[in-house]
């Protein structure tokens, strides 16, 4: 395997696990959100607080599957490579 080959792997690892990481997320927070939507109903669920953690955690994931979308979309990289040019050019 050539060096260039082994940062492709590398890469490619990367963002498997970054895609893995998101379906991860998402399964915990529906199988969790679904438990407190079910002890809520079955104890009355006179004043609905199983809504609040549903939102908190609810930006938490959407916060995370932005960052891995970005990520992914190349945006990242592509400032990385922008910051990396500005640097190359201060120091001369």
């Amino acid at each position: 395997m050539t060096d260039a080959d082994v940062k492709l792997r590398e890469q490619a690892e990367r963002r498997v696990e970054a895609k893995r990481s998101v379906v991860s997320h998402l399964m915990v927070f529906v199988i969790v959100n679904a438990g407190l939507f079910a002890i809520d109903w079955w104890t009355g669920g006179g004043i609905n607080w199983a809504f609040w953690p549903l939102l908190g955690w609810g930006i938490g994931l959407a916060s995370h599957m932005a960052s891995v979308w970005m990520a992914l979309s190349g945006s990242h990289e592509a400032a990385v490579e922008r910051e990396m040019e500005r640097l190359r050019r201060q120091r001369r």
